[in-house]
């Protein structure tokens, strides 16, 4: 059967860092808790149709409700500590639904899309935004026209205007976020750079110094 849906694919930036820094239990842990999160986003219809590694896909008959899912989950996602931002792609149009699987080019341009998203934002096609009943919940940025891998034609994205409660702060190590900073491990000589924990500190400042080394060799 054939069926027009929306579908959202939302990843976790940094994920691999993290898990290379903090080992496997911990990006487990941080699994776990990203369904978690996901499952008290979803708005109306929406529902968690699978996860592959740290990607989730949403599925809804309603792209609005999606919307707002998305939006709910930037929130979320943003508000916890020591989390990943997430970025990913909001996409409409016509699948084949065979069990409880999904076929067709919709689905691989909603995650060509969300592979091109930078990190804690959503990028979405101009079918998407054409698809809603009420555009006014946030504003659409034009990203301009897009070509994709065995995607026939260009297709105008869009990314959804998402705005910003605080300034976020990002170990550069593990990439995870520092919602209060005041419970973070400060550097001390730089002003804006904050850690999860010492470790994080102790190989920024282990690689500093190899860099540094590695300047200096190329001065002398």
């Amino acid at each position: 059967m054939e069926k027009n849906i929306a579908i959202l694919m939302a990843d976790l930036s940094g994920y691999t860092a993290l898990t290379e820094t903090h080992g496997a239990t911990s990006a487990a842990d941080l699994i776990d808790k990203y369904i978690r999160i996901a499952e008290n986003c979803l708005v109306g219809d929406s529902k968690l149709h699978q996860r592959t590694g740290d990607e989730i896909m949403f599925i809804s008959d309603y792209p609005d409700f999606l919307l707002a899912t998305a939006l709910n989950l930037e929130t979320s996602t943003t508000n916890e500590e020591n989390f990943l931002q997430i970025h990913g792609s909001l996409h409409f149009g016509n699948v084949l639904t065979r069990g409880d699987s999904y076929f067709g080019s919709t689905v691989n341009l909603a995650a060509r899309i969300a592979a091109k998203a930078a990190a804690g934002t959503f990028w979405c096609s101009d079918d998407f935004v054409a698809s809603l009943t009420n555009n006014s919940i946030c504003a659409f940025k034009s990203l301009g026209r897009h070509l994709f891998k065995n995607i026939n034609g260009q297709k105008e994205l869009f990314e959804v205007g998402i705005e910003k409660a605080r300034t976020t702060y990002i170990d550069p190590i593990c990439r995870m976020l520092i919602v209060n900073p005041q419970n973070a491990i400060h550097h001390p000589n730089e002003n804006e750079l904050y850690f999860c924990s010492t470790q994080c500190r102790e190989e920024y400042n282990k690689t500093h110094c190899i860099v540094q080394g590695l300047e200096m060799q190329k001065q002398s």
